[in-house]
């Protein structure tokens, strides 16, 4: 057998491994689980963190996804915790405690410091009978039937099911607390998730006098000068009262070519397409761009209250944006 195919098989065998245990996980959502939640939503302070080496790892990453969801939390490492910090944590606080074994002393020895503190902790371990899941208020049981490691000693399987574990509370927390996209925008101001989440579409669309605009009966040869002296491939087509009744594209002009019709009598009433896609000037600049992906068009009209196009913007707008 190859170098190569060795590595192929290993890398499915992990998977496959690490694959079983998430999926036995489901077992442990249980009234536990329903009690850990329910003590993390009642939580009036925030939810502190303890993991050691590997388990410290996968705590620091719940912590910021419970904090970026609506629950505020903080990772502690236990061994600068017993050096002063465990000062962090306050009565009103509730504590989750990671330990594959339950008995990692760098854990336990925080334990009752922990009681005296009388704070709620929840342990998520690999062992129901350790000292620490004995000594929880909740424990979430975390035990995978063996590490993707071959010798089952390094930390793989068990790491995988305790993160998945914690997005499982980290979620079900979120949909409990009513947490939106326009909060969820707050915590993630930066880099392109940020643009996509806070970006409105007034932030990007072209205005005044920037959109094109023709009456129903402009010859469609002046149709193509606003066109292209906007610059946009695309131009609104409104009626006297100045209310949105079409859309002409450079889509629509391939077609109109097809026709041989006289462009400087053909009224561009007879080649626009009928009414346009639309959107409120409000509406987050994601919105925007998931009509134009579902509808497969490039443009996109934006109106007020009185169906009056106020802006437009098209797929390089986007683009530019960063919301794409």
């Amino acid at each position: 057998m190859s170098k190569a195919h060795q590595f192929i098989e290993r890398g499915k065998a992990v998977i496959d491994i690490e694959h079983a245990a998430v999926v036995a996980l489901k077992n442990s959502i249980n009234s536990s689980f329903a009690q850990a939640c329910q003590l993390l939503f009642d939580c009036e302070g925030r939810i502190v963190v303890i993991g050691m080496g590997k388990s410290g790892h996968i705590g620091n990453k719940i912590a910021a996804t419970l904090a970026s969801t609506g629950s505020p939390a903080f990772f502690v490492h236990p061994g600068e915790a017993s050096h002063g910090d465990l000062g962090m944590i306050t009565a009103k606080d509730v504590v989750l405690a990671l330990s594959n074994s339950g008995e990692t002393s760098e854990v336990t020895s925080l334990l009752p410091v922990i009681k005296r503190i009388n704070v709620p902790l929840i342990s998520m371990t690999g062992n129901p009978s350790s000292t620490l899941s004995k000594f929880a208020t909740v424990n979430l049981d975390t035990s995978v039937e063996k590490e993707a490691c071959p010798m089952n000693l390094a930390p793989t399987a068990s790491t995988t099911v305790a993160l998945v574990m914690g997005d499982a509370l980290a979620v079900a927390l979120l949909e409990a607390r009513g947490f939106t996209q326009d909060d969820f925008a707050l915590s993630h101001p930066g880099g392109s998730l940020g643009r996509k989440l806070l970006l409105r579409v007034e932030d990007i669309m072209h205005k005044a006098e920037m959109v094109p605009k023709v009456k129903l009966d402009t010859p469609l040869s002046d149709a193509l000068l606003e066109m292209t002296a906007k610059r946009l491939g695309m131009t609104c087509v409104i009626d006297d009262q100045g209310k949105l009744v079409g859309i002409y594209t450079d889509g629509d002009l391939r077609r109109t070519l097809e026709k041989s019709l006289d462009f400087k009598t053909t009224p561009i009433s007879q080649v626009m397409t009928a009414g346009g896609k639309t959107i409120g000037a409000e509406k987050l600049a994601a919105e925007a761009l998931q009509i134009m992906e579902t509808n497969a068009i490039n443009a996109l009209i934006i109106t007020d209250e009185n169906h009056q196009p106020v802006g437009a913007l098209n797929m390089h707008d986007l683009l530019k944006a960063g919301v794409v």
